[in-house]
């Protein structure tokens, strides 16, 4: 299969070089496209100059359109271009390539739709990365997880992902996100069109190379917009696309959840305002309801652990309309 590996780049000149010989020399790679992202670093100029290859394709974006929005450029001229197989590297020298076979033969012996890294199997890997990374990989790795329904992935926020063509060009590329926000909006549009994923263990190389990311994008941006997915994601599978326990578990859970918080603290604020303590009733009301709503919240999830996609879009028996 033709496999196209794509690298975004944005302020990785001096990191590129030695990137890309390494990339061309590998027999499983068809073609690289490397995608200047309107880099200050004229990234890809410096690529183009330095090195002419057959199998090497620059791209220029005209504007800086974020990590994802470079990467569905790569991915999408790539797929005009005829590719099988759709790799995303980095291009600061963090993400060994000596996955790459791997994981080409996921994809084409054992049909899965979407492969990506996993930088926590070992203890070796999570004690090496930056405290502050690993913390906050942990931290949207578990969020990401129930926005996206991919609760066995351990690590979805890895940027070293492949997907089989056929799969990306069923996805509405145009809504997927274009920001770092990129690798947990592929996660959720792939949950909606049932794709299957699997995990590849790797280490990860850190340097003193800089992240891009803004700290505030984390905090303030991304919580809203995995909320979003969440929801969208559960009013389609579960309302939309077909009905099951969960789609009654889950609203009669927050309905039985607010009104015993809410009954709770009408009757907690009233018995302060006028100096009497609330009856035993209140109480096993308001307890009692907080209870059973927290009981079928539970349930809900139960089923949403084990609705995680586990037929491949481009196995034998499924075929893609």
């Amino acid at each position: 299969m033709k496999t196209a590996v794509i690298i975004p780049c944005y302020k990785t000149k001096k990191f590129i070089l030695p990137i890309v010989h390494n990339v061309l020399s590998m027999k499983e790679v068809w073609r690289l496209y490397i995608v200047d992202d309107c880099c200050p670093e004229k990234t890809g100029e410096y690529v183009k100059e330095n090195i002419q290859d057959t199998k090497l394709m620059i791209l220029f974006n005209n504007e800086n359109l974020g990590v994802g929005g470079a990467t569905l450029t790569g991915w999408q001229q790539a797929c005009v271009d005829g590719a099988e197989i759709l790799i995303k590297i980095d291009g600061d020298g963090q993400m060994d390539i000596c996955y790459i076979p791997k994981i080409v033969n996921l994809i084409q012996k054992h049909k899965y739709d979407y492969v990506k890294g996993q930088r926590f199997w070992n203890l070796e890997s999570f004690v090496d990365m930056p405290r502050k990374r690993a913390f906050g990989n942990m931290a949207l790795s578990f969020i990401t997880k129930i926005s996206s329904g991919y609760y066995n992935i351990f690590d979805p926020t890895n940027g070293y992902i492949a997907i089989n063509a056929k799969v990306f060009e069923i996805l509405p590329s145009k809504k997927i996100s274009k920001s770092f926000f990129f690798e947990s909006d592929m996660l959720f549009h792939l949950n909606i069109i049932r794709a299957v994923i699997k995990e590849v263990p790797m280490i990860a190389i850190y340097g003193k190379e800089k992240s891009n990311l803004k700290i505030s994008k984390i905090l303030f941006d991304f919580p809203y917009l995995h909320i979003v997915n969440f929801v969208k994601r559960i009013v389609f599978n579960y309302y939309l696309r077909g009905m099951s326990v969960g789609s009654i578990s889950l609203p009669l859970g927050l309905t039985f959840f607010v009104f015993g918080i809410t009954f709770g603290c009408f009757f907690w604020i009233r018995s302060l305002c006028i100096g009497e303590i609330a009856t035993s009733g209140t109480v096993m009301v308001s307890a009692l309801t907080i209870i059973c709503g927290i009981q079928f919240i539970l349930l809900f999830f139960v089923e949403d652990f084990g609705n995680v996609p586990k037929t491949s879009l481009i196995s034998e028996d499924f075929e893609i309309k």
